[in-house]
């Protein structure tokens, strides 16, 4: 009687299934992005609080970017938690500016208002601007990090 050759034992490497198109080489995750891509999502990203608030919450457009695109690419995810740090640091800021200005206000009865408008004006302008030169240097493919910012996220 002739012996049966042994079924041939399956290699881990070659018979494993071919990753799905668009992820890591493993199918563990999304794939990159390219870096023009990376660049043009940081640059969104920074813009992003704009979409946010139309609902009252400018944190809520570079929240559900870092969310979706944080896995992306190391360009993109120092950009997209930056703007998300940066616009957490504004709500912080101006909930500070809200509870001491208003005390002030109350217990200098009015006087300390026009400080406090000043102050909030001040506020609002820096976010402005610091969020257009984040946005024009993630443009141009810098690394840029906000000033004065907490850093929530990491």
């Amino acid at each position: 009687m002739t012996q049966q050759p042994a079924a041939p034992v399956p290699n881990a490497l070659s018979d494993a299934p071919a990753p799905a198109a668009g992820t890591y080489p493993g199918g563990r995750g999304p794939a990159p992005l390219t870096p023009a891509d990376e660049t043009t999502w940081s640059t969104v990203g920074h813009l992003s609080w704009l979409a946010g608030s139309l609902v009252g919450l400018p944190v809520l457009g570079p929240l559900v970017l870092w969310l979706v695109l944080r896995e992306r690419g190391p360009f993109v995810r120092h950009h997209l938690t930056d703007a998300l740090n940066f616009q957490l640091s504004l709500m912080v800021y101006a909930l500070g500016l809200a509870v001491v200005g208003g005390l002030g206000t109350l217990l200098t009865v009015g006087l300390l208002l026009p400080a406090l408008v000043v102050a909030v004006l001040a506020v609002a302008v820096l976010g402005v601007v610091l969020t257009v030169v984040a946005a024009v240097a993630a443009a141009r493919g810098e690394w840029y990090r906000y000033p004065l910012t907490l850093r929530v996220v990491r």
